[in-house]
């Protein structure tokens, strides 16, 4: 068989392990290391497969994984969450459908410390929904904002997807948050904007329609002692990534010890949490750091394959062009997310893409944001949605269902489809920060 016939082969046989259950990461060591076997020798394979574990994650920059992911334990325990929808809530008290906008308020702020949608969804749904059901906005509705909201913990810096991708994609780490900042307002605001206009045009849908007062936060003072250390924490790890005063890494060192400060700080913490913590990022870290491994296999078998330059090649023949490309690239990635989690998506496609993108002149950092956003939506799409079932197990009231959190997040899909088009049409929206 000729290199692009077996890389050919190598993609079918991956999908159909994962198709039976198999750990994406295992799988993909396991097609890479037969078609290498097939491609040269058996020999060669068992040593690029040692080569592939001792390089791809030596880097000093993978430090950042554990430490933004520890950073975002620690602001979750510590009640930032809670106390950033109060100040949103107050904030917002007297637009109409201003609940619903403090929680997108609030899951961007949280977003910029966290990196984590899952662990956006599951804060705000018991801290967000109850407040808008109590104030008659309907389950579906305060349920749907909880879960398509939390994508922007992927898409606004710190975020663990931009991580993985600017691995993949041999880009740089800070560059790429740097990136997903302006993107990750506008989406904030795209879903504002719906919102309220939702509440005006089809008030039927979100329930209450008035503005509602806060009976959390009643003054400016208040108010400034529950929004200064989260505004602190995010001015200094983004604001020295941005002037260049921290690398990603140390401002997630720095990061993390400012959570920790904060949780000390409020009591939230004591010796044996923190310990668990510790246990939890390890775990969250191995299981990211495993399946960049296994990527780092993966791609170097598909460039001896020659599998992606043949593609190159192909499509530019063809005449298909940059946009054919992007749109058939988006539509497969949001097919996938209806499917497999968005790391495994990013994993088993970019080594693939890469090589296609760069052939048609494509910056990649803006190609990076294109694809977090287009991942994100599978994480509010049936029937994976990664960040429904996180609101789902998360919700105390248990007569919601997922049809339910799935029919109110459909608008925010449609909203981050819309956004997604903007960007591609716009390139300088994710680019102009960076120059």
């Amino acid at each position: 068989m000729s290199g692009e016939e077996v890389g050919l082969l190598s993609i079918g046989l991956m999908l159909l392990c994962i198709y039976f259950g198999m750990h994406i990461g295992v799988a993909l060591i396991l097609v890479s290391f037969i078609s290498v076997a097939i491609l040269k020798d058996p020999f060669l394979a068992a040593r690029m497969a040692a080569a592939a574990a001792n390089d791809a994650l030596q880097e000093y920059l993978f430090g950042v994984v554990p430490l933004f992911v520890l950073m975002g334990l620690l602001v979750s325990v510590s009640g930032v969450g809670r106390d950033t929808f109060d100040v949103c809530e107050w904030m917002l008290r007297k637009v109409k459908g201003g609940l619903g906008v403090a929680t997108v308020a609030a899951n961007a702020v949280f977003a910029a410390v966290t990196g984590i949608s899952i662990a956006s969804a599951s804060v705000f749904t018991k801290v967000a929904t109850p407040e808008m059901m109590r104030h008659g906005y309907t389950p579906a509705f305060s349920v749907g904002v909880v879960a398509g909201s939390s994508v922007l913990g992927m898409l606004i810096p710190p975020s663990l997807l931009m991580i993985v991708y600017a691995t993949v994609a041999e880009t740089s780490v800070g560059k790429m948050f740097i990136a997903g900042i302006v993107p990750g307002i506008v989406l904030a605001l795209a879903f504002s904007f719906m919102i309220v206009a939702l509440a005006r045009l089809w008030p039927d849908y979100i329930g209450t329609t008035q503005a509602v007062g806060s009976d959390r936060v009643e003054t400016i003072d208040s108010a400034s002692r529950k929004g200064i250390p989260i505004l602190a924490l995010i001015v200094v790890v983004l604001g020295g990534i941005y002037t260049g005063a921290f690398t990603p890494t140390e401002a997630g060192a720095v990061g993390a010890l400012g959570a920790l400060v904060i949780a000390l700080m409020r009591r939230s913490v004591s010796l044996r949490r923190f310990w668990l913590m510790s246990v939890e990022t390890g775990h969250v870290s191995v299981s990211v750091l495993f399946l960049v491994l296994a990527a780092s296999l993966y791609s170097r078998m598909l460039a001896l394959s020659g599998l992606p330059a043949s593609i190159a090649t192909l499509l530019g023949e063809s005449g298909f062009g940059p946009y054919g490309f992007l749109t058939a690239y988006i539509v497969v990635v949001i097919l996938l997310g209806c499917l497999i989690d968005s790391i495994s998506i990013m994993l088993i496609l970019l080594p693939i893409v890469l090589p296609v993108a760069s052939s048609f002149g494509m910056d990649l950092i803006w190609f990076g944001v294109i694809t977090v956003i287009a991942v994100e939506i599978g994480l509010i799409t049936p029937p994976f949605g990664i960040s429904v079932f996180a609101v789902k197990a998360s919700l105390d009231d248990q007569s919601i269902s997922l049809q339910e959190i799935f029919k109110g997040s459909f608008p925010f899909v449609l909203c981050m489809t819309a956004t997604l088009i903007v960007l591609v049409l716009f390139p300088g929206l994710s680019t102009w920060l960076v120059n």
